[in-house]
């Protein structure tokens, strides 16, 4: 064979090597790729897919055209109740409630005169017979009039035993209170021989605009009401007025404006608060739109709730805020949110639903006097005190018969009428603010 055929032999068998290497090549490759096909295959039918993580400034929304991917179906769950927000004061309160006996705890939601309590007329001194008496019937609060308010040293003598006598009765403070708002209503500064300035009617001090002066007004009374030995004062008036006919309140309101009243009842409560003196803001949900006097009949305020909201409430949310730890519920009717002629002071939607539930107060309420004839004339005492008690009231003022009411409310929790819970509940809110007393 010569040098060309050989030459032309070898580059056959090269071009035959080739191809074949490049066929097993192939060969390999798709055999490769079934293997790894076929691995993936058997764990996709084993194994969830995990979600990637989307990345930070990225757009990891699904492509408008691929299929949507149902959500998984989790089990739905009941929502769980709401935790009643806690109240450590009134837990401690409510401890000293259990170790008292039923009568205890319903003597002390009574706010009474002295003279209710002894039956003398005109009690100026604070001497065995009332202690003998208290003894049997240690009430919350006793309220002096002008009648038992004599001079300086009478006053700071009588308090001082009355509240020695309550101590050794019951191991608390008394609640000893005074009407002192100042201007026409002031037991002390109305009386010369007490010589203090009166701070002259709230309507001049709104009227200069500057919440400061309601403040300084407070300091004054609670200086004067502190060296006497009181330790109450029913005021500020929170009363917007907005009815020029209504004379009762008149002169006593800062005002018509409610956010100026507000911001005047809020220093109010101040100044006094400076001195030690608790503020029993009043008259609850706001009575400066009526025209009538609740003292001698039933009065009306055909305003809804909401309305209440923009005006009458402003001050007491206000006062509220400020930390207001008494609170005073009027006798008036008001048919557009208790549905019937029922007074403030003996409904639950007043008491309990709005100033206690819907503003989220939680202080004393208390009553205005029940000796009222919005009250009298449609209840006797036994009646008002259960049915105020029941609606939410912590404490009575003042009722029309002291023995009587006290009685009836330990009847209706006898029977069954009154829960002994609500009376459980109303005494712990007493002995709460005599505990922030002695702090």
């Amino acid at each position: 064979m010569d040098r060309e055929a050989r030459r032309a032999k070898r580059q056959q068998e090269t071009r035959f090597a080739a191809i074949g290497f490049a066929i097993v090549l192939v060969l390999a490759v798709v055999l490769a790729a079934g293997t790894v096909f076929g691995v993936r295959t058997m764990l996709h039918q084993n194994d969830v897919p995990v979600a990637a993580e989307p990345e930070p400034g990225l757009d990891n929304t699904l492509d408008t055209q691929s299929e949507p991917i149902e959500p998984a179906q989790q089990p739905t769950e009941e929502p769980l109740p709401a935790v009643p927000e806690s109240d450590p004061e009134l837990d401690a309160a409510m401890q000293k409630v259990t170790q008292m006996t039923l009568e205890e705890r319903v003597a002390q939601l009574f706010f009474i005169t002295p003279d209710a309590l002894t039956g003398i007329k005109g009690t100026n001194i604070a001497g065995q017979t009332t202690k003998g008496i208290y003894d049997q019937y240690p009430v919350g609060g006793i309220i002096y009039m002008s009648i038992n308010l004599q001079n300086p040293d009478q006053t700071r003598g009588m308090i001082k035993k009355m509240n020695e006598i309550a101590v050794e009765r019951t191991g608390l403070p008394l609640l000893i209170g005074v009407d002192e708002e100042g201007g026409s209503v002031a037991r002390i500064a109305g009386n010369g021989e007490f010589r203090v300035q009166n701070v002259g009617d709230m309507s001049a001090i709104g009227a200069t605009g500057d919440a400061n002066n309601a403040y300084q007004a407070g300091v004054s009374i609670g200086t004067y009401l502190k060296d006497l030995g009181f330790n109450v004062n029913f005021a500020p008036v929170a009363d917007v007025l907005t009815n020029d006919a209504n004379t009762v309140i008149g002169n006593r309101s800062f005002g018509s404006d409610a956010a100026l009243v507000s911001e005047m009842v809020k220093s109010a409560l101040g100044g006094l608060g400076e001195k030690g003196i608790v503020g029993a803001v009043k008259h609850f949900p706001g009575q400066g739109g009526t025209a009538g006097d609740s003292h001698e009949g039933a009065v009306v305020l055909e305003k809804s709730v909401q309305e209440l909201h923009e005006v009458e409430l402003v001050p007491f949310k206000g006062a509220i805020e400020a930390g207001a730890k008494i609170i005073m519920v009027s006798h008036m009717s008001l048919p557009n949110v208790t549905g019937d002629q029922t007074p403030a002071s003996m409904s639950g939607a007043i008491m309990t639903d709005l100033l206690r539930g819907e503003l989220n107060y939680k202080g004393v309420i208390m009553t205005d006097a029940l000796n009222m004839g919005a009250i009298t004339a449609g209840y006797n005492s036994q009646q008002a005190a259960v049915t105020a008690i029941a609606a939410g009231a912590d404490m009575i003022l003042m009722p029309e018969d002291f023995k009587a009411a006290y009685q009836g409310v330990l009847e209706a929790v006898g029977s069954g009428m009154l829960s002994e819970e609500r009376v459980n509940d109303a005494a712990a809110h007493v002995i709460k603010l005599k505990n922030q007393l002695q702090q």
